[in-house]
């Protein structure tokens, strides 16, 4: 009788060992794929946000091309026209420097604070 005793627990925790190495091997299959997702989340929005401001910086120097002879035309050099273009870009790049801070840290924290931290 204590030998069937002693093989039914022995196949109780062969069973859970089982067990346990199933939910194991789950959680591992389950974590790749979420880290899978989480990466290409995160890759996509890399590459539409560089997409995007590629973009941006084709209009930007089309606009400031034509803001600059338009200038140039108003005050008959165009030599005053590209500098004034330029003094302003300058103003624009100190103004940001100062505020980068808060234009890019707290958004881009926000953004992939949603993406990583998300319940699944």
């Amino acid at each position: 009788m204590d030998s069937m005793a002693f093989e039914e627990v022995k196949d109780n925790v062969e069973d859970l060992k089982n067990e346990a190495k199933r939910l194991i091997d789950a959680n591992v299959k389950y974590y790749k794929l979420w880290g899978f997702k989480i990466l290409m989340k995160s890759t996509t929005m890399m590459l539409k946000i560089i997409l995007l401001a590629l973009m941006l910086a084709i209009v930007t120097i089309f606009f400031s091309i034509a803001a600059a002879l338009a200038i140039g035309y108003w005050l008959d050099n165009f030599a005053y026209g590209f500098l004034i273009v330029g003094f302003i870009y300058l103003v624009m790049a100190i103004v940001v420097y100062y505020v980068q801070d808060k234009i890019v840290e707290g958004p881009m924290l926000s953004r992939f604070s949603k993406i990583f931290l998300k319940k699944y």
